[in-house]
């Protein structure tokens, strides 16, 4: 019994060993993965305590020893772009990965427009899509992970993938248009690594070294770290909204009638007329959170019924089931994604068929958002479904009484960088591609003291004090407003547009890119293009391009009148649209803004307004949404916006 006991010991003991000396690479290192050329290549992993591992690559050997930690690293000479190379590595065991490129990496990060994949504007871009083959041009996405503790090694999951065939529609559509304008330039391999999340604010992608700079956030980085109790307090929320949940179901007239309002068999009665697209709270419901049932009847030629046919309707506030002549056609949970629902053949029928659509909206407006396509369609013809349908009130909800809040973990400061992001440092990269703000917007003051943080953040983890960063300014938004304003969303983009003081730094500028009514705009092409064209500047090098529109340089008092400065002038100020220049207001001492005048005089812009005689302040573009303003450069680039103050002259 005793030697049996010993033996199944040693046993133990000797798998232990084995599974600890095992050969490991990180996830990022693996087949297919680009390389960044043109600096000192850093491979890594984990191995048994001092054993030795041998690499190669591209005809060269290289060797290590694993440290105590087990932790070993190689460095490669730079290589030139190239590929595909084969490198194997062996310790113990032998690990082979194939077809590696060496080229530019780019990592990509940010929240949701940064995350939005080509599959969300197949519509808007079909030949793009179409045509998409870039074997040479891979993204590696990482996926969505929070620690709010410490950072990780390694990551669980993620592969290396070519930008052809439906691999595209999974690439970062922001990051796709980006690659193929450099790849279409230079003609070498790109590497996107990205790591974004939808939602998510700055302080999440930061180091907490970095967060000491900031007490609030450390502050609740610190108390983060009682995770107990955020895993405690996020159980009760997940009790309270399973049982508010449970509790909406049940009062639902629509799903609790007798025959539900969804059924062929339903006789409707009592429903009244509303229209498709709007809010409801428009049309006669006010401040109504709740669930509204939408009902339509809809002709059907019989050319539709024995073909694939697809559903558009919009933008939907919160969230949907959409039914079709009683059978569940799909839903969506929340607002943001694009109500496109696939119909199989059949689910249409010649003739009449209903369409019952039961939303549901926790708070704000709710129901069908404007300015977005409401139709069904299959290969040859359209039915438009805007117009007039019916509605009836399923349930009215009542205020939550004692809410237990859950606590977003993936918001917290520092989450996203110790799970996401302290995993690739090390990897070398060519430059960083940075898309967020939205979710900073509401409380936007130290937006301008984040961003340059972040941004040295990033450089000192890669130990590259000069490493390019390119980012997105915020994109025009929200409803049009016609008198000068306050805004959040300017102030944002104010902040952005100072971080280019930090060097090595690029900006799109994208204020005529975006929809007043969704804030993810699907115009990625033009994003990726003009991230592009930064790049081409920032870390390409090439000199005399026009990379960026206007910025504001300075400003100085001419009688009634406050003449401006631009950098970036490119061969000329222009109004892009060939009227007045839109979009300056002007102020004195009060700042109270009024409209201006505006015109371009010796490449220079002089603004005035008549009932400002002692001017001190300018702002241009300084709105949610500032349609129409039209200062660009012969270059066809927009100006960014920016707000200025005159000193006043000493008497």
């Amino acid at each position: 019994m005793l030697n049996r006991f010993f033996f199944l010991l040693v046993t133990f003991t000797f798998c232990i060993y084995e599974s600890y000396s095992q050969l490991k690479l990180p996830r990022l290192v693996r087949d297919s993965m680009v390389l960044q050329r043109d600096v000192d290549i850093k491979l890594w992993g984990w191995a048994g305590k001092g054993q030795r591992v041998n690499l190669q690559f591209n005809k060269k050997r290289y060797q290590a020893k694993a440290g105590e930690d087990g932790k070993w690293t190689i460095m490669i000479p730079a290589m030139k772009a190239g590929g595909p190379y084969e490198i194997t590595i062996t310790a113990g065991n032998s690990i082979t990965l194939h077809d590696i490129l060496v080229g530019d990496v780019w990592l990509c990060s940010g929240q949701s427009n940064m995350v939005l994949p080509m599959e969300r504007v197949k519509e808007k871009y079909p030949e793009e899509i179409a045509q998409a083959s870039y074997p040479q041009v891979r993204q590696f996405f990482v996926p969505m992970l929070t620690n709010l503790v410490e950072r990780e090694e390694d990551l669980p999951t993620g592969y290396w993938k070519s930008a052809t065939g439906k691999d595209v529609l999974q690439f970062s559509a922001t990051a796709y248009f980006f690659a193929k304008n450099i790849y279409d330039k230079y003609h070498v391999p790109i590497g996107l690594i990205n790591a974004s999340v939808g939602g998510t604010p700055i302080e999440a992608w930061m180091s907490e070294e970095t967060l000491r700079q900031f007490p609030p956030q450390y502050s609740r980085l610190q108390q983060n770290k009682d995770t107990a109790a955020i895993g405690d307090n996020n159980r009760k929320a997940a009790a309270y909204t399973a049982a508010l949940g449970k509790k909406q179901q049940e009062n639902d007239e629509g799903l609790t009638a007798a025959t539900p309002w969804y059924d062929s068999a339903y006789q409707p009665k009592g429903w009244r007329s509303i229209n498709i697209p709007g809010y409801w709270e428009d049309q006669g419901l006010k401040d109504l959170d709740g669930i509204v049932w939408y009902r339509k009847v809809v002709d059907i030629p019989a050319s539709f019924t024995g073909e694939p046919a697809k559903l558009m309707m919009g933008r939907i506030v919160d969230a949907d089931h959409i039914y079709i002549n009683g059978q569940l056609a799909g839903n969506i949970t929340y607002q943001y994604p694009p109500r496109r629902y696939d119909l199989k053949p059949g689910t249409l029928k010649p003739g009449k068929n209903i369409i019952t659509i039961r939303v549901v909206n926790y708070q704000g407006k709710g129901g069908f958002v404007p300015d977005k396509p409401y139709y069904l369609t299959d290969s040859k013809d359209t039915i438009d479904l805007k117009g007039g349908w019916q509605y009836k009130v399923g349930e009215v909800f009542d205020a939550p009484a004692n809410p237990v809040n859950a606590i977003s973990l993936q918001n917290q400061p520092a989450a996203l960088f110790n799970a996401m992001l302290a995993p690739l440092v090390g990897y070398s990269i060519k430059g960083m591609l940075w898309y967020q703000g939205e979710s900073n917007a509401g409380n936007p003051g130290d937006y301008e003291r984040l961003l340059p943080a972040l941004i040295n953040d990033w450089r000192c983890q890669w130990q590259q004090p000069q490493l390019p960063f390119l980012y997105v300014q915020l994109p025009n938004f929200m409803d049009r407003q016609f008198t000068p304003t306050e805004s959040n969303w300017a102030i944002m983009r104010s902040a952005q547009l100072k971080a280019l003081s930090v060097a090595n730094t690029g900006m799109a500028v994208t204020i005529d890119l975006g929809e007043w009514n969704d804030i993810h705009p699907l115009n990625k092409k033009d994003i990726g293009y003009r991230l592009a064209l930064a790049a081409q500047k920032v870390a390409y090098h090439e000199n005399g391009l026009v990379y960026s529109g206007p910025v504001y340089q300075s400003c100085v008092a001419e009688g009634t009148s406050i003449v401006l400065t631009f950098t970036h002038t490119g061969s000329g100020l222009v109004s892009n649209d060939g009227g007045p220049l839109q979009q300056f207001a002007i102020a004195g001492a009060d700042k109270k803004f009024y409209w201006a005048k505006a015109t371009i005089k010796n490449e220079k812009v002089m603004v005035w307004n008549d009932a400002v005689p002692a001017p001190r302040y300018v702002r241009y573009a300084w709105a949610d949404n500032p349609a129409g303003a039209n200062l660009y450069n012969r270059e066809g680039l927009p100006a960014s916006p920016f707000e200025c103050t005159v000193t006043p002259t000493e008497k």
